[in-house]
C-alpha cells in the first residue's frame, strides 16, 4: 500500500514547492508552540543547524501520532555565525535583520524530518550560505515598502524568489533549500518509498 503524504506545516511556500513538483500532499497545523521550543533550545545553547533539525522532528512527530501517511516536517533558521535570526514582527525589525545581514554571509539551516507512526524514519539538513551584499539605507527603505509584509513570512526578511534576489551577492548551494524545503533529496527518498514514480 502507497501511503499518504502529509506536510506538516502551513508554509505556503512548502506547499507550492511539493505541488509545483507533482507532490500531492494534505497540509495540517502541528500546533506546536515553535517560540518556546527555541527558546528552551536556545537557553541550552543548542547550535543553530540542531535547532531547525529538532524543530522539524517535532513538528513531524506530532502529526504522525495522529495521521497515518509519511508525514514530513520541515523548519528553516537563519545563522549569523551562532547567533539565529527568527521571522521578524514587523517592519522595523525586517529592516534591521536587513541592516545586520548587510555585506555578510549567513547560512539557512533547512531540515526536514519524515515521520511515520510518530517515529522518525528520514532526516535531511541543507545549509545553503548566502552573501548578502552591501545595501545602502535608502535601499533598505525602498525594499521594504515595496515588498511589504510579504518580508515577515521568512527569517531573513527576503523572498529570493522576488525582490530579494537583489539583495545578493553571491548564493552557494540549492535554490529549493532557500525556499524551505531540500526538495530533491525529498524526492529522491519518495522514489524509494514508492509514493513517486522510479
Amino acid at each position: 500500500m502507497i501511503p499518504g503524504v502529509i506536510l506538516a506545516s502551513g508554509s505556503a511556500s512548502r506547499r507550492a514547492v511539493l505541488a509545483a513538483a507533482g507532490v500531492v500532499a494534505e497540509s495540517v497545523a502541528p500546533n506546536v508552540d515553535e517560540d518556546a521550543f527555541r527558546a528552551a533550545m536556545r537557553a541550552d545553547a543548542v547550535p543553530v543547524r540542531d535547532q531547525a533539525m529538532r524543530l522539524a522532528e517535532m513538528k513531524a512527530i506530532r502529526v504522525s501520532q495522529a495521521r497515518a501517511g509519511l508525514v514530513i516536517g520541515g523548519d528553516q533558521m537563519l545563522a549569523l555565525g551562532d547567533e539565529a535570526f527568527d521571522k521578524p514582527r514587523d517592519l522595523a525589525e525586517a529592516k534591521n535583520h536587513l541592516r545586520r545581514l548587510s555585506g555578510k554571509s549567513h547560512t539557512l539551516e533547512t531540515a526536514i524530518v519524515i515521520c511515520e507512526g510518530g517515529l522518525p524514519v528520514w532526516r535531511h539538513l541543507s545549509r545553503p550560505k548566502l552573501t548578502m551584499r552591501i545595501l545602502s539605507p535608502g535601499f533598505i527603505d525602498t525594499y521594504a515598502e515595496a515588498c511589504g509584509d510579504t518580508l515577515l513570512s521568512t527569517v531573513g526578511a527576503y523572498q529570493l524568489e522576488g525582490l530579494g534576489a537583489q539583495l545578493f551577492s553571491r548564493i552557494e548551494g540549492d535554490y529549493f533549500s532557500i525556499l524551505g524545503l531540500p526538495l530533491l533529496p525529498l524526492l529522491d527518498y519518495l522514489r524509494i518509498r514508492k509514493v513517486l514514480a522510479q
